[in-house]
């Protein structure tokens, strides 16, 4: 098990957790917070895929995706509450599983031919796509679009990406590079409550 696909893991229970939450607090039966843990953690790879043509997507492929998300529902089914209260911890989580994400959908992108610009766009899906479903299915606002630093934050790390992919630095450490970017913009932009401008 390599490092990358450890924290792919990682970031994929915390998406899951993140989905469940938001089905227990609306209330949800255990096959709605399953279904909303799901699809927070593996939607936007999943689009990502069928787009690209890479079909089955990952999650059929790798079923260690689809496991860990049912589990994250379980846990948060059987203590909600417990969980709750790691919420700092699923914030760290969800950020390191973003940068991940990020960096994962822009190399796999790259490989299928597409562009660097076109990379990026597949990165950004691939790391925020999947909350977006979430919010939706609940009948919220997708929060990406209203408040934190979240896909801005897929931005400045897959510019970094695919800068540093065009100077022919190796992939190795450009992915790890580009992935603490991701975290270190959106845990700073977090913490200090910075935003976007947005229409008053």
């Amino acid at each position: 098990m390599t490092l990358l696909y450890f924290l792919d893991l990682l970031g994929t229970f915390a998406f899951a957790v993140s989905g469940a939450l938001a089905g227990a607090r609306k209330e949800l039966d255990i096959y709605g917070i399953s279904f909303l843990a799901v699809v927070t953690a593996v939607g936007g790879g999943t689009v990502r895929d069928t787009m690209l043509g890479r079909v089955p997507p990952f999650l059929f492929k790798d079923l260690n995706y689809l496991f860990l998300s049912l589990l994250a529902a379980v846990i948060v089914f059987l203590f909600h509450s417990h969980v709750n209260k790691k919420y700092n911890l699923l914030v760290w989580m969800d950020a390191l599983g973003l940068g991940v994400f990020n960096v994962i959908g822009i190399n796999i992108a790259l490989h299928s031919g597409v562009g660097y610009i076109g990379s990026m766009i597949f990165g950004v899906m691939t790391g925020t796509l999947g909350g977006m479903m979430r919010d939706v299915l609940i009948g919220s606002t997708p929060f990406v679009l209203t408040s934190e630093v979240y896909a801005s934050a897929c931005i400045a790390g897959g510019s970094l990406f695919c800068a540093l992919d065009y100077a022919g630095f190796a992939q190795t450490p450009n992915t790890a590079l580009s992935a603490v970017l991701v975290f270190f913009v959106r845990m700073y932009t977090l913490k200090r409550g910075l935003h976007l401008p947005r229409v008053k």
